[in-house]
């Protein structure tokens, strides 16, 4: 369906058309003209193509949102949700983007034409440099403190040797790990391990015992049973989920929470404080994140004056009844 299959239903020029599907100002059209062409255009099932509003206005209200293969849990989930509100505010629509399967993102980003492109994981240089010599602004963030200074910065590693920290501060000198089961966030998992391995290793500590644990509580019986008959008085888990999972391992196995094992998770979601007992987090300053995200976004195609100024808190300990 084109423009000048509505221009010949309507009885207009394709130019009277275009003059209203676009809202063009300043031309001399009826109200009944205008509203024959909308009618039209819609009963038709009409819609303008978006490269060739692209190159009429020099660029598209696309920005493209790219994920690695993770799982969407709920501090991802709120990141995007607030994302797309703070842009929506600027007339821009957020295309989110998981990278599976094997299509190289030149084929997307070309294919979409965006006016920026936003990624939650670092970028592959010959991707970032492609997209920038194709004049598309590229904001990235990252996982860790190895990333370059413009880029925002999550640091996985000290999340985890928060835990162990605390935990520590709480007597506990036996820690576990309680990994996912999910490869897909082996980039968070990782490095959240190798802070609580470091912290222990600082603290004089054996290397704490890690144990994936599924969201059943079969996984987290098994997992809590054999922690312990190891002595374990700690456990540092993967995220707030995986902690819940834990708690309901622990019950199953007749122990108590904290006073046979304290227990820690990440993210701080709503069903922390509610938990039984209520865990103990790392919080995220995920609207933060996404503020100022946004804000690089907008910065980057020349619509906020400034770059922003990356948040101090970035992420600190929530402490609850489980340890």
């Amino acid at each position: 369906m084109t423009s000048a299959d509505v221009a010949r239903e309507s009885g207009v020029s394709r130019t009277t058309v275009s003059y209203v599907l676009n809202a063009k100002t300043g031309v001399a059209l009826t109200e009944a003209t205008r509203q024959r062409v909308l009618e039209t255009a819609a009963r038709m099932g009409y819609t303008p193509s978006a490269p060739a509003r692209a190159l009429r206005s020099g660029r598209s209200d696309l920005v493209l949102c790219v994920l690695p293969d993770w799982t969407i849990g709920p501090a991802i989930d709120r990141l995007l949700d607030l994302l797309t509100t703070a842009l929506a505010d600027h007339g821009l629509t957020v295309l989110v983007h998981i990278g599976r399967g094997t299509r190289p993102l030149a084929d997307l980003w070309r294919a979409v034409t965006p006016c920026a492109v936003l990624g939650l994981a670092p970028f592959a240089e010959q991707d970032a440099r492609a997209m920038r010599q194709a004049g598309i602004p590229v904001v990235g963030a990252a996982l860790d403190a190895d990333a370059q200074p413009e880029v925002f910065v999550v640091p996985q590693a000290c999340i985890g040797a928060l835990q162990a920290d605390h935990l520590v501060s709480r007597g506990r000198r036996v820690l576990a790990y309680a990994a996912p089961h999910d490869d897909r966030v082996a980039a968070f998992a990782d490095r959240r391990l190798a802070g609580v391995r470091a912290a222990c290793e600082r603290h004089g500590l054996p290397e704490p015992l890690v144990t994936a644990v599924d969201l059943d509580v079969a996984s987290a019986s098994r997992a809590v049973r054999g922690w312990h008959a190891d002595g374990v008085t700690g456990v540092a888990a993967y995220n707030d989920e995986v902690a819940l999972a834990v708690l309901a391992g622990v019950r199953a196995e007749g122990l108590d929470v904290p006073g046979d094992v304290a227990v820690i998770g990440v993210d701080d979601i709503p069903a922390a404080r509610v938990a039984a007992p209520a865990l103990t987090s790392v919080w995220q300053a995920i609207d933060a994140q996404a503020e100022y995200l946004a804000a690089a976004v907008l910065a980057a195609l020349g619509l906020a004056d400034h770059p922003p100024q990356p948040p101090d808190d970035v992420f600190h300990l929530v402490q609850r009844a489980s340890t």
